[in-house]
């Protein structure tokens, strides 16, 4: 075991999003070569964008990487060291991600219907919160901050959260390299805000994650060579929404409560407005169509690679207020850098618009 310094507690981190990224990055060729004897593709249509088959089990390569990054700390007695009265919360969130990424396996390769696979998800979501992945409070500023505990809303509102946030990054993995841009960059903001508010454990799954994510990026991105599938999106949306539970949402802070909705607004506001737009139509939300942020973008022809980099900007653009919000050191330059690129990114979008 290494030795219960602060430095190495640092490393713990370092090798989680080392370990998961190379393994990530060995691991997807293999993937692609099994899921094309296999005949595991995503094959084009109405609502794809892609023109060829493409392999769609790629989130394989990310679940194991990001796993085999946690199990390594594990193995050195990372967990217990970083934060040992959240051992158990650690093992929660893990485990719950995994269950979350069979389902979305299983979804890959039999093309669940989706209620089957949100009452699976409701179930999943119920053994996390009774593992200890829960929302027990929030926090409200009133002379002193005071904590609201939930009481028997501590279920429903976890299990909302954690099965929306699954969704959430599903809904906006249509795109190459779309959802691993975002979750990765989500995953670092989370990484840095964790470690700002002491939060190591919820850290070190940031860590992992954002590794995994990152390396898949270098297959995924356009062209892309493999898609992550619901298995892939479905174990990084429930790593997302199990950080910011366990983590960023415990810290006895006024902001805390808000930072994971301000980190994660993208895949948030997206899945919101096409919901309500779906309602307000009268159809089904679950219905697919082409109604999300990176099909508008498409539509108005914007071309593949400027519409993911313009989400990335939005999402790094909101990860940087979370950083002000947090007190972190020097976020409002983070913040204002940001934001100078967003308005680039959005300058390069209005331009390609007006010119097709």
């Amino acid at each position: 075991m290494l030795p219960k310094t602060s430095s190495v507690n640092e490393i713990y981190h370092l090798i989680a999003f080392l370990v998961s990224m190379n393994v990530v990055m060995w691991s997807t060729p293999v993937v692609k070569n099994i899921g094309l004897r296999s005949g595991h593709v995503d094959k084009p249509d109405a609502r794809k964008i892609h023109s060829q088959p493409i392999v769609r089990i790629g989130g394989i390569a990310i679940f194991a990487g990001t796993t085999a990054g946690l199990l390594i700390v594990w193995w050195l007695g990372g967990f217990g060291v970083l934060s040992p009265e959240k051992d158990a919360e650690i093992w929660g969130v893990t485990i719950g991600a995994i269950f979350f990424f069979f389902i979305g396996l299983a979804d890959d390769l039999f093309n669940l219907s989706p209620q089957s696979r949100l009452l699976v998800q409701s179930i999943v979501a119920s053994f996390a919160w009774y593992k200890g992945v829960r929302i027990d409070f929030f926090t409200i500023p009133f002379g002193d901050l005071i904590q609201i505990d939930m009481w028997w809303l501590s279920l429903p509102i976890t299990v909302i959260w954690l099965v929306g946030m699954v969704n959430a990054v599903n809904w906006i993995d249509g795109l190459d390299g779309l959802a691993a841009g975002v979750c990765g960059i989500a995953a670092v903001v989370m990484l840095i805000v964790s470690l700002f508010m002491n939060q190591p454990a919820a850290a070190l799954l940031a860590a992992g994650l954002a590794g995994g994510a990152l390396g898949f990026l270098r297959y995924n991105f356009n062209p892309a060579e493999i898609f992550m599938g619901d298995g892939g999106a479905y174990f990084m949306g429930f790593m997302l929404a199990g950080v910011a539970v366990i983590g960023i949402s415990k810290t006895a802070a006024v902001t805390a409560v808000l930072l994971p909705y301000v980190i994660l607004a993208v895949p948030i506001l997206d899945m919101s407005w096409v919901i309500l737009s779906r309602v307000l139509q009268g159809k089904s939300p679950f219905l697919p169509d082409k109604r999300h942020l990176h099909h508008r973008l498409l539509q108005a022809g914007i071309s593949q690679r400027l519409t993911a980099i313009y989400i990335y900007s939005l999402t790094l653009w909101a990860g940087s207020l979370a950083l002000a919000f947090s007190g972190f050191p020097s976020g409002g330059v983070y913040a204002l850098g940001a934001t100078m690129l967003l308005i680039y990114t959005t300058w390069q979008v209005w331009r390609n618009s007006i010119r097709n």
